[in-house]
Formats: C-alpha cells, sequence, structure tokens
C-alpha cells in the first residue's frame, strides 16, 4: 500500500487485496443504483459524493479528501443494495478499491478496520447534519461561500475553475440564480470574476 494508514496484519491484508488506480477528475466511479463491489479509498486528489433529487437537481454530501472512504458506500455494500449517491472525481486522485467483501469480512477480523469505519461515520454524520442545516436554515449566498471555501481548500488555491452551471448542482440550485447571487458577491469585494473562473478574495 503507498500510504501507510493501517498497520501490521491489516496494512498486510489492504496490499494484497487493494488494487490502487488512478482516474483523471470528472470521473464517475460510483453511480446511483448500481451494486457496489469496491470500497474507494483515496490515496491522492479528493472525490465529491452527490445525491440527484427526483427533479433531477443534485446535492453535494460532502467530500472525500486522502486517507478517507465513502461510508455511505460501504453500508450499501453490507447489506447488498444499490448505491443511493453517485461518486465523482473532484481533482486527479489515486483510489484504492478494496472488493467488498473483504471490507466486511475485516469489520470481524480486525479491530483497526473497524475503529476506521465508526471514526468514517461519525464524521461523515456530522457533515450530513451540516448540509440539512444549511438547506434549512442558510440563504443561497452563504452555502455558496462555504462551498467556495471547501473547493479553495481541496485545490489550495484561491482561483478555482468551476462555471456556474457545476455550482448550481452541487448546492441544488439554478444556474440563473447562482449567477445572480455570485454577481451579488462580487459587487461586496468577496469573489472576482473572469471566464469559468472565480476568486476568493
Amino acid at each position: 500500500m503507498q500510504e501507510n494508514i493501517f498497520q501490521t496484519a491489516l496494512n498486510k491484508a489492504v496490499d494484497t487485496f487493494g488494487q490502487p488506480k488512478s482516474f483523471p477528475a470528472e470521473t464517475v466511479i460510483l453511480s446511483e443504483d448500481s451494486y457496489i463491489k469496491y470500497i474507494p479509498i483515496v490515496l491522492s486528489g479528493s472525490l465529491k459524493v452527490l445525491r440527484t433529487e427526483e427533479d433531477g437537481r443534485e446535492i453535494l454530501l460532502y467530500y472525500i479528501k486522502p486517507g478517507e472512504s465513502c461510508i455511505m458506500s460501504f453500508l450499501g455494500g453490507l447489506h447488498n443494495e444499490t448505491s443511493k449517491i453517485r461518486a465523482v472525481v473532484e481533482e486527479d486522485a489515486q483510489i484504492l478499491l478494496i472488493p467488498i467483501d473483504k471490507a466486511t469480512e475485516w469489520v470481524k477480523e480486525f479491530p483497526e478496520w473497524t475503529d476506521f469505519i465508526f471514526k468514517l461515520y461519525h464524521k461523515r454524520f456530522e457533515e450530513l447534519l451540516q448540509v440539512v442545516n444549511a438547506i434549512a436554515f442558510q440563504k443561497l449566498d452563504s452555502r455558496l461561500l462555504h462551498l467556495l471555501k471547501q473547493k479553495s481548500e481541496l485545490f489550495k488555491s484561491k482561483e478555482l475553475s468551476v462555471t456556474h452551471q457545476q455550482l448550481a448542482d452541487e448546492l441544488g440550485s439554478t444556474r440563473e440564480v447562482v449567477s445572480r447571487v455570485i454577481k451579488q458577491m462580487e459587487n461586496e469585494g468577496l469573489v472576482r470574476l473572469a471566464r469559468n473562473k472565480i476568486s476568493l478574495m
């Protein structure tokens, strides 16, 4: 394994059964309603996890960073259910794919793996609560600014190559509304706009 996320016997098992693969940005590695065969552990780059509503709109649930995995993939695979989310590569990523049968077996064999899963569950649960809170109580401008800051941290840059449509998709909004809010943010000196680029001030 390229990064020692785990130790001893578990690390050997991960090295033996894990399949490292590289994926370019925008690659869909897990689609909604598909059966889950692997649990992804991000080694470098990042993934974004989205949920599509009945009307076709999407909303960003959380990002998966290096050393992390997708707890919703694990839970779905554990019960042999189809995926309720879509996982997309946000920036070029190297991902370790763990077969779902091994990921399930390791819960009984390795306390360290179980601890890893429970910590992920706790982290994602808190993030999902933040999403619910933001949708219910925060205005779009606050949610948009938070999303831009998240992307800035991921890419380690205040200049973001992102379209208004991409932001609208992740916020569960429309391009027209997002464009209007971004223009207002520019007038307030919070961002600077260029073609398909947004810079945080």
